[in-house]
């Protein structure tokens, strides 16, 4: 088996470029996990919920702010499962651990989103 070469790094415009394409790979692999497709719903359901009673702009813009917070702790947990995955294909006690870490983080985001819209809806 060959070993393939790095390639050579990106600047400038370039960079960007290949960044906003590695940003929608990424995207398009966090796609394929049901958590954020929930996650995602649940946000444009509350993005619509805020336009329909009427929360302003700066309330609105939060809860746009904490769903993107909420899509990139997804992908973290994500990368850290398939990176456990890879390490540790049988069941193991540190994985265990590792995976229920990222839950947590998970579901203090999602905790995070819901006393925000809660605040913003009910008060």
């Amino acid at each position: 088996m060959s070993v393939q070469e790095k390639p050579p790094r990106k600047s400038g415009l370039a960079h960007f470029i290949a960044a906003a394409g590695y940003s929608a790979a990424g995207l398009a692999r966090l796609a394929r996990e049901s958590a954020f497709r929930q996650e995602a719903g649940l946000i444009a359901a509350l993005l619509l919920l805020f336009v329909v009673l009427g929360a302003s702009l700066p309330e609105t813009l939060g809860l746009l702010g904490l769903g993107l917070l909420l899509i990139a702790v997804e992908a973290l947990n994500t990368a850290l499962e398939v990176l456990v995955d890879h390490l540790s294909p049988g069941w193991s006690a540190w994985a265990k651990e590792a995976k229920d870490l990222g839950s947590l983080a998970v579901a203090c985001t999602i905790g995070l989103v819901l006393i925000y819209a809660g605040v913003v809806l009910i008060w």
